[in-house]
């Protein structure tokens, strides 16, 4: 059969169950196009959860002290012996130490803010933590040492990206404040007051005020926080009369990520304990987020199913109504061929 002659009989036979053949192709669209939505979708969000809002490096460990110190028994302190053991353990590459200020902190601040006026006290979180953690993330070119200036001088601070993502999406817009990125809060300085507090008693050492800046946004720094050099930390803490000797946590980095769970094994040998708070986080999340998108993408494929099935019985009754045209085209000369390619077309 020519083709001319072909298109025209499909054309005839499409106008005459226009309705069923709308209907069927309707179906199979509305099937892939939602598979391949939620498919698309559930992968955005699981990228996004792992790199966004829990971004967690697959070959750090972060060491902590026990809750509960066994004595000689094993754990105790993350003092500079500790930390000398952990390092020497096979697989490690590296170990960055952390030390909280151990003494309340607060900021007053009554000035322009980025042309917005601003007073706000609040209490205030500071972790000093070792520079090549977060050396990559400092964007103040005279603080990319990350190092401790000493009295007087200002403190280079780190924000978290999470903390400023909750800012510009939930506090900045309730407040009618500007929206703000890390590249805009480079520079910018704030005071703090060390070893006081606007909710609880502070200790009996003396109250120090000093500038803090801030030196870029990095993944690693503390939340609800900031992240200020170890060096800075150990030195508050003395001059307040607080514990200087001992970390608040170390972060092991392996040499390869298949080398992590005999770290941590390792680690948990030694009575110290993992925090992996946020990796449980994000594998939870990510769980919830995969198996969203698996019953999502069995809804569209089922929506697939159901539009072939109806193709296949809109096809089967198209044939049985027309059992005797395609009588009549055999009759005529049409070939086995001719009306099988009539009636998938």
């Amino acid at each position: 059969m020519r083709f001319d002659a072909l298109s025209r009989l499909v054309r005839l036979s499409l106008a005459r169950e226009r309705k069923g053949a709308f209907f069927s192709a309707f179906g199979v669209a509305m099937g892939v196009g939602a598979l391949v939505f939620f498919v698309g979708l559930g992968l955005g969000v699981g990228r996004v959860i792992r790199e966004r809002i829990f971004p967690t490096d697959s070959r750090l460990v972060d060491v902590v002290p026990p809750s509960v110190s066994l004595g000689l028994l094993g754990g105790g302190k993350l003092d500079a012996a500790a930390v000398e053991r952990l390092a020497a353990l096979p697989g490690v590459e590296t170990t960055y130490r952390k030390m909280n200020v151990r003494v309340p902190a607060v900021t007053r601040y009554d000035g322009v803010f980025f042309g917005s006026r601003l007073r706000m006290g609040m209490e205030v979180l500071a972790v000093g933590v070792d520079p090549g953690l977060v050396q990559k993330d400092v964007g103040l070119p005279e603080a990319k040492d990350f190092k401790d200036p000493g009295e007087g001088k200002a403190i280079p601070a780190l924000i978290s990206t999470r903390l400023l993502e909750l800012y510009n999406k939930t506090f900045a817009p309730a407040r009618k404040l500007p929206q703000l990125s890390a590249e805009m809060l480079i520079g910018f300085g704030f005071p703090v007051e060390f070893n006081r507090s606007y909710v609880a008693a502070t200790s009996g050492g003396p109250t120090t005020t000093q500038q803090a800046q801030v030196v870029g946004a990095s993944d690693r720094a503390m939340l609800a926080g900031i992240t200020i050099p170890l060096d800075t930390a150990v030195r508050i803490n003395r001059a307040s009369g607080a514990d200087a000797d001992s970390y608040s946590g170390v972060t092991l980095v392996a040499a390869d990520p298949s080398r992590v769970p005999e770290l941590v094994e390792a680690v948990k040998g030694m009575g110290f304990e993992i925090d992996d708070q946020e990796r449980r986080l994000a594998e939870n999340a990510g769980a919830a987020v995969a198996l969203t998108t698996s019953a999502l993408a069995l809804l569209s494929i089922l929506i697939c199913v159901l539009a072939a099935v109806n193709i296949a019985h809109a096809m089967s009754s198209s044939v049985r109504a027309r059992a005797k045209e395609i009588g009549v085209m055999q009759a005529v000369g049409a070939s086995r061929a001719d009306v099988r390619a009539i009636v998938l077309a």
